[in-house]
């Protein structure tokens, strides 16, 4: 089992209120989940208007798909057209022997 956590902090200039940068955080979060069955949530600056944090959670049975479902959902987040990717971070779970 190989597993790891994808953190993108997101910037979103066009938002003037929660409202706002709910209507642009929601739909890459349901995209993913949906689109590409990983575990995903909104997980800081819930308060701020123009930042966001979304986590991304995957499971998979080869180093190689975990690879390619990171690849793809990163990939997919930087092209989102309402946010701009400020960092993104990764954590991987090493396999135990």
């Amino acid at each position: 089992m190989h597993a790891a956590a994808l953190r993108f902090d997101l910037h979103v200039p066009a938002s003037r209120s929660l409202k706002a940068k709910r209507a642009a955080v929601r739909p890459i979060v349901d995209t993913l989940r949906h689109r590409y069955h990983v575990s995903v949530a909104e997980v800081d600056h819930q308060d701020r208007w123009q930042r966001a944090a979304i986590a991304v959670a995957v499971v998979a049975e080869s180093n190689h798909h975990l690879t390619e479902v990171l690849d793809t959902v990163e990939r997919f987040v930087r092209s989102a057209p309402d946010v701009e990717v400020l960092d993104t971070t990764a954590c991987y779970l090493e396999p135990e022997d």
